[in-house]
């Protein structure tokens, strides 16, 4: 009794441990300051589990700590596995499938800020998905605290009146619960709920157990957020490139295409149909990544139409690609606002300006350059086009918020190792490298 008694302190023992060291995860991930109360907070729990599972070391012999400890870390990494998609009824009736076998309570559910999402244990076919919450989850949505229930106190509210409220033998139904929020970016987003049969049963420990099982489901659940809004600003961004169509561009092209329809009209109603698509995929793309042949088909379209402005031998364009590189997975608008801006800035008054694009391998990393050989800028110029100010003058304007926009996007989905570089002399050309880190398809290795 002894053995099985500190077994079961042991595991939730560990378990306060992973849920501080999932607290610290997201705190790190945040990236808040120290002198944070909420960062105080994390650092606190995190201090105090360690200090609780080190005075357990006493207690509990080796074996029963090492198993405790294996199987709170695969609990909490099976949890992670689910929880970092969001809630959803398959998610949560895996969590809950997870959870139930390492507490005391005969159900257990999930469930968001309007219905059930998961409900395992005994009765559930009574509970099914999509059931809505009762006033007492209610309840604990709106207050973001804990909250124990009975049914001689709330009666049929929770379970309906086919049951029996007074049924302190759970025949019927559970008698007690407990109901937990789910807590992300200080909104409850929805709750944890245990069910026992017996008040007896919902002792201290249980209620530290469902405490700290909510803290570490909302922890992971922090997680999914953050991923959401890294993927929702990054659409907001290349949004933010569309909405950038340079109306110069725009009325240059269709004067363009007003004088082809008098001198060319065969050519004016081909350059029509490259416009026409040219701007649907502009407005359309809003995908988080596109193949690579599809963003270099975006990028020759916008150069058929510049050449027919300044003539076709103004522009000469090329393209060298690795083989099996064509279906690298990008940000759209990658490559063709880098190409606009040479044609921009980099074209001389007469003469022709070459426009290379070369896509490499660099071991794992993908290397996109573009290169020109137009007037170029000193390097005061190319470090200030890399700058993250949010206030640029000029005709620079335009050219410093989109390197910015493709920086940034590059950074957020390709992480440690991927940026843009630029390496320019005054006369002689300009030469803009993306690095894609790890990008490279698993088939071309």
């Amino acid at each position: 009794m002894r053995r099985r008694a500190l077994e079961f302190m042991e595991r939730w023992l560990h378990i306060l441990l992973a849920i501080a060291l999932c607290a610290m995860l997201a705190l790190l991930s945040w990236g808040i300051s120290e002198s944070d109360v909420v960062a105080s907070m994390i650092a606190g729990a995190l201090l105090a589990a360690v200090i609780v599972l080190g005075g357990s070391v006493v207690l509990v012999p080796d074996s029963l700590r090492s198993q405790a400890t294996e199987r709170t870390l695969r609990m909490a990494s099976s949890t992670f596995e689910h929880m970092r998609s969001g809630l959803t009824p398959e998610n949560c009736t895996a969590v809950c499938q997870i959870v139930l076998p390492e507490t005391a309570a005969q159900a257990i559910a999930l469930t968001d800020t309007k219905c059930v999402l998961a409900y395992v244990g005994e009765q559930a076919p009574e509970y099914p998905p999509g059931s809505p919450n009762t006033r007492p989850t209610i309840e604990v949505l709106r207050s973001g605290r804990m909250e124990t229930f009975s049914t001689s106190s709330i009666r049929d509210a929770e379970w309906g009146e086919h049951q029996d409220p007074a049924n302190e033998n759970g025949v019927d139904g559970f008698p007690v619960g407990v109901i937990v929020p789910l807590i992300v970016a200080d909104r409850t987003v929805g709750t944890l709920k245990l069910y026992y049969r017996t008040g007896q049963q919902v002792d201290r420990t249980q209620l530290t157990i469902a405490r700290g099982l909510a803290t570490l489901l909302s922890s992971q659940l922090s997680s999914y957020e953050l991923d959401r809004q890294a993927e929702l600003t990054a659409r907001a961004e290349v949004k933010a490139l569309q909405a950038q169509i340079n109306p110069h561009f725009l009325f240059n092209t269709l004067n363009t295409i007003a004088s082809l329809t008098r001198t060319d009209p065969t050519k004016a109603r081909d350059l029509l149909r490259e416009f026409a698509m040219f701007y649907r995929r502009t407005l359309e793309s809003s995908e988080s990544q596109i193949p690579l042949s599809q963003e270099l088909e975006q990028t020759r379209r916008y150069l058929t139409i510049e050449k027919a402005r300044f003539g076709e031998d103004r522009i000469v364009e090329s393209e060298h690609m690795e083989p099996g590189l064509e279906d690298v997975l990008v940000p759209s608008f990658l490559v063709q606002p880098i190409v606009e801006n040479s044609v921009r800035h980099a074209m001389r008054e007469d003469g022709p300006l070459h426009i290379d694009v070369h896509v490499a391998t660099d071991g794992r990393d993908v290397l996109i350059a573009v290169a020109d050989d137009g007037l170029g800028m000193d390097d005061d110029v190319a470090e200030r086009l890399l700058e993250r100010a949010k206030t640029t003058r000029g005709d620079e304007a335009g050219t410093g918020i989109a390197l910015r926009n493709v920086a940034e996007r590059i950074e957020r989905f390709y992480g440690v190792g991927s940026g843009i570089e630029i390496m320019s002399k005054p006369g002689e050309g300009t030469v803009v490298t993306l690095r894609l880190a790890d990008a490279v398809p698993q088939q071309v290795e």
